[in-house]
């Protein structure tokens, strides 16, 4: 390729990158068919999708200050990012106002049309089954029995005019995750074998469908049950995790054995649905794939505006080869910001950057909402 035209095609994709970047700069659209009968959500989880309940627990919290929430009309609201998260996408896709936090005092609930009790630092499996582990849960108690039982208590205090809470739900949309990964990182870094966290799959992946099974007692028919990231391309595992054998990592550098884990655990949670689905003929049970349009980005770095070089490095973060530091994470004095979140994968070394939320949202909307709004 003659330089002149290298440079025209270098000029030509910068571009698409800036106006890509203005188009997102609150998400950009991905409307659903005005026909989906979906009229409410009810989100469960963890800091993928907390919308600010650990803020009212724990006003201190590094997600409630900036620069978290800094594409959030520079709004730190407990969300774990630069920005939206994929519930907040969903929500936009059906017409419905962002979820408020359960534990919010001015929430107002969207007036029927949904509420999010998912807690950062939360867990599938209860704080006390932990404990008994000897895995300890620093961040909250608020784990997935927690949350369902609030859940049970929002609906039966609220007035539904006479009409049963099935009827109510019926149209409703619950996502059960993603939910999980904290009890495994909890564990890994307190220092847990592999093989002792892989023992505990099983017990996770019951936990979770124990939570489906309820919101089904419940009345919900529209179920969405979201899987985990490849771990082993975080900035926090590969940083905790780093080793000189390059055996080690894969093509993208990530570290194998830590992917094939998320995969184990994706493929107990898929078979637990299957099962589900089964014993439920009537319920649309869905798997949220959020593994593999992560994995499509790494793929994809370049014609998605992303930076190849920094795919595996914390936007916001400092130190080692990650721009990842426990003892001096994003939020706190000094840490700096990358210049332009929309060319990172990672934003803080644990969770995600806006653009990796919007394309795991966009990829369910198209996948599993056709099934959903249909039925």
């Amino acid at each position: 390729m003659h330089m002149a035209t290298t440079k025209f095609f270098s000029a030509l994709v910068l571009h698409f990158c800036l106006l890509l970047a203005l188009s997102s700069a609150w998400g950009g659209a991905h409307h659903l068919p005005g026909t989906c009968k979906i009229d409410s959500v009810y989100q469960l989880g963890d800091s993928i999708s907390d919308t600010g309940n650990l803020n009212q627990e724990y006003p201190s919290s590094p997600c409630a200050r900036l620069p978290y929430g800094e594409m959030f009309n520079h709004t730190a609201t407990g969300r774990c990012s630069n920005g939206l998260l994929v519930i907040d996408y969903i929500a936009r896709s059906l017409g419905l106002p962002l979820l408020d936090a359960y534990k919010n005092p001015n929430a107002t609930f969207g007036r029927g049309r949904g509420v999010n009790f998912a807690v950062s630092g939360s867990t599938a499996l209860p704080v006390d089954v932990l404990a008994k582990k000897k895995i300890n849960s620093p961040f909250t108690n608020s784990s997935l029995d927690v949350q369902l039982d609030w859940m049970f208590s929002y609906f039966n205090s609220i007035s539904f005019n006479n009409t049963d809470l099935a009827e109510k739900v019926k149209n409703a949309l619950f996502i059960v995750g993603e939910i999980g990964g904290n009890d495994y990182d909890f564990a890994l870094f307190q220092n847990k074998t592999l093989k002792e966290v892989k023992d505990m799959v099983p017990e996770v992946v019951q936990a979770i469908t124990d939570a489906v099974t309820r919101v089904i007692g419940y009345g919900a028919r529209h179920i969405i049950v979201p899987g985990n990231f490849p771990l082993g391309c975080m900035p926090y595992y590969l940083t905790k995790f780093q080793t000189s054998n390059m055996d080690a990592y894969d093509e993208f550098h990530c570290l194998k054995e830590f992917n094939d884990f998320s995969n184990y655990h994706n493929d107990h949670l898929k078979q637990a649905i299957k099962d589900l689905k089964e014993m439920n003929e009537n319920i649309n049970i869905v798997y949220g794939d959020y593994y593999g349009p992560y994995e499509w980005l790494l793929t994809h770095a370049a014609s998605n505006c992303l930076d190849t070089k920094s795919l595996l490095k914390a936007c916001c973060g400092v130190g080692g080869n990650y721009d990842y530091s426990p003892t001096r994470s994003c939020g706190n004095p000094g840490v700096p910001v990358c210049a332009n979140p929309d060319q990172f994968m990672s934003w803080d070394g644990v969770h995600p950057t806006q653009k990796v939320y919007k394309h795991i949202a966009f990829s369910l909307i198209e996948d599993i909402f056709p099934r959903l709004c249909s039925s």
